[in-house]
């Protein structure tokens, strides 16, 4: 929000009103012209599923999803309770992946709530993890992202629970990815664990009988911005 507030009055910029919550239309049309494939992350500044984007809106997002099977696109949302509430009324093409923001257990409930979703993937981001998310069930889950916070006043993450994650996601072969440490100093602090890279991604092709996370460049789409 802090960062968002910075731009605001800069004619043309994404956040020129802030962190007010605004739809942005004329962004619908923007992978329709993109040919090659690329895996694009909707709303990364913003939550398609909050409660002021009314369901029309949100339905036309998804159809633009639908109309463009060569990408990848991921949707992650707070608002696990109002996505369950419009998952029957969406449409699920293969290249729609869902997932949660989940920080610590008094927010767990989301997960169950993302079950309810028909997805093809459902993916848990846990980021920033600001406690132990203890036990962590995985039933109905294909992806898991761990991150520290990071920024001025960082709150800490302990080593024990991201290996307490990774360890679960290994025992129930779910692709298990580690985005970083955070701190003050994100960079510095790096992004392994216990001497390793953990780059897990979902993966599905013909060959193995299921989906394709495809090649191409990361993109992000925001068709809305605010909270």
């Amino acid at each position: 929000e802090t960062f968002s507030e910075r731009f605001r009055g800069v004619p043309g910029h994404p956040f020129e009103h802030g962190f007010e919550l605004r739809l942005v239309p004329e962004m619908l049309d923007r992978p329709r012209t993109w040919t090659r494939p690329r895996r694009i992350f909707v709303n990364s500044m913003a939550d398609l599923f909050h409660e002021g984007v009314p369901e029309p809106y949100v339905r036309r997002v998804f159809d633009v999803m639908v109309e463009c099977p060569q990408h990848t696109f991921q949707v992650l949302t707070k608002r696990s309770r109002r996505l369950a509430e419009l998952a029957s009324r969406l449409p699920w093409p293969k290249n729609v992946w869902v997932g949660v923001s989940v920080e610590d257990n008094r927010v767990a409930s989301r997960i169950d709530d993302l079950r309810r979703v028909p997805a093809s993937i459902r993916f848990l981001s846990l980021e920033p993890l600001l406690g132990p998310i203890e036990p962590l069930e995985l039933r109905g889950i294909h992806w898991v992202i761990v991150g520290g916070e990071s920024g001025n006043s960082p709150r800490p993450m302990e080593p024990d629970w991201v290996r307490a994650i990774r360890d679960e996601c290994t025992a129930s072969d779910v692709p298990f990815f580690f985005k970083q440490w955070g701190g003050r100093k994100r960079k510095a602090a790096g992004r392994l664990l216990d001497g390793e890279y953990h780059d897990g991604i979902p993966v599905w092709g013909p060959q193995a009988g299921g989906l394709v996370c495809p090649e191409g460049d990361d993109e992000r789409a925001g068709v809305l911005s605010g909270p």
